[in-house]
């Protein structure tokens, strides 16, 4: 088992610094340190409450749903950082390529990740369209967490996981 686990490890290490190594080409920089924006507590918060106010019937409640699942998704987020104390890939790869003034708490898992699925799902459970423009738009604020050397793979992963979770039960339980 242990060896199982080793092996998963080089191998999402191997995949973050695939990812991380294109740091340099100005355009994919650009998207990626504009995208992860939508993840951030200041943004994802102010739009949800935007959407929370200017939409109305079904589309309010995948709204308030979005809203109730992104503030309850961060106390597991919170509480399984302190759980499992991983540090951040750029502290332990010198290669990596990282903007100034980086995150310096635990990795595992994605904040940002956990709080833009946890917004979109509701919305794509809604209306199950939106989930050709919301999921790709998921996934990017996800890579782009790898991409700025501040998350491994599978921090990502448990971090969509969380949200879809969250926004999943948050949807049936307001609607």
């Amino acid at each position: 088992m242990m060896r199982i686990i080793q092996s998963f490890y080089h191998f999402e290490c191997r995949v973050f610094q695939e990812i991380n190594s294109h740091f340099d080409k100005k355009f994919i920089n650009l998207f990626f340190r504009t995208i992860t924006q939508i993840g951030g507590a200041f943004f994802i918060s102010v739009t949800t409450l935007l959407l929370m106010i200017l939409l109305t019937s079904q589309t309010r409640l995948a709204a308030i749903s979005s809203a109730v699942a992104l503030a309850l998704s961060h106390i597991p987020v919170q509480v399984v950082k302190k759980l499992f104390p991983r540090k951040r890939p750029y502290l332990l790869f010198e290669t990596t390529k990282i903007l100034p003034n980086p995150l310096k708490d635990h990795s595992f898992p994605s904040g940002h990740t956990t709080a833009v699925f946890s917004v979109i799902v509701p919305f794509v459970i809604l209306n199950p369209i939106l989930a050709t423009v919301l999921i790709p738009l998921g996934l990017c604020v996800g890579i782009s967490r790898i991409y700025l050397g501040l998350h491994y793979p599978s921090d990502v992963i448990a971090g969509g996981i969380l949200g879809s979770c969250f926004g999943s039960l948050c949807y049936y339980f307001v609607s």
